[in-house]
């Protein structure tokens, strides 16, 4: 267990989602020999610096990131209501440059995009992908979204649009909680990696530290 990473973790700043108090993520990564632990809360940063803090103090390299909500079209559209969808990104900083564009993109959400949820869009994502690592996001991610709906063509063309943006840094995300969805956009993820070569990563959607806590979140 101790090489394996959680990069997609939800803290009690994931509002009214997440049920893991940042100093016990910190202390439970350490208890399993973890090297590494990533905070991705819901379209905000609140908990980056009490979670850098606490990862340091548990030996625990810190990863700071946000799984980003992503509108579908502009972030400054704001006409459609609650019909038009808002994707899921995970996004991850690797280095300081990576930080602050995060900040960047929190804030665009926060003051530009907001509207039922703190948006980005691709073109601002575009401005501000420098240092930042991105995977393709949970069954609500632009690419799992499509495939449900059995669009393999425009996931495949989503995918290279944000290959082309992040390069190598660009990863496809697997998840498997047991739900058949997630089964469903796993065999597409799958045949994306195959006919395109992105990189597969697998992560936990993490929203509670430990097994008892299930009912409470």
């Amino acid at each position: 267990m101790r090489d394996f990473v959680h990069l997609h973790v939800h803290s009690e700043y994931s509002l009214l989602d997440g049920a893991s108090r940042i100093r016990d993520l910190a202390a439970q990564a350490a208890a399993h020999g973890m090297k590494a632990l990533a905070l991705t809360d819901h379209g905000v940063m609140y908990g980056a610096v009490a979670f850098y803090k606490a990862c340091r103090e548990h030996g625990v390299k810190p990863i700071i990131g946000m799984e980003a909500y992503m509108a579908d079209g502009s972030r400054l559209d704001k006409s459609a209501g609650q019909s038009r969808p808002i994707y899921h990104l995970t996004l991850l900083a690797k280095n300081e440059t990576g930080y602050r564009n995060l900040m960047k993109l929190c804030t665009i959400g926060h003051l530009e995009g907001y509207y039922y949820r703190p948006r980005i869009d691709f073109e601002a994502l575009s401005r501000h992908a420098e240092g930042l690592i991105c995977l393709s996001g949970c069954l609500k991610g632009e690419l799992s979204q499509l495939l449900l709906r059995d669009r393999y063509d425009d996931a495949k063309a989503a995918a290279l649009r944000y290959r082309e943006l992040f390069g190598d840094d660009y990863f496809l995300e697997l998840q498997d909680h047991g739900m058949p969805e997630q089964r469903k956009v796993a065999a597409g993820l799958l045949r994306l990696a195959e006919e395109t070569g992105i990189p597969l990563v697998v992560t936990n959607d993490a929203h509670y530290v430990r097994q008892e806590d299930h009912t409470l979140q």
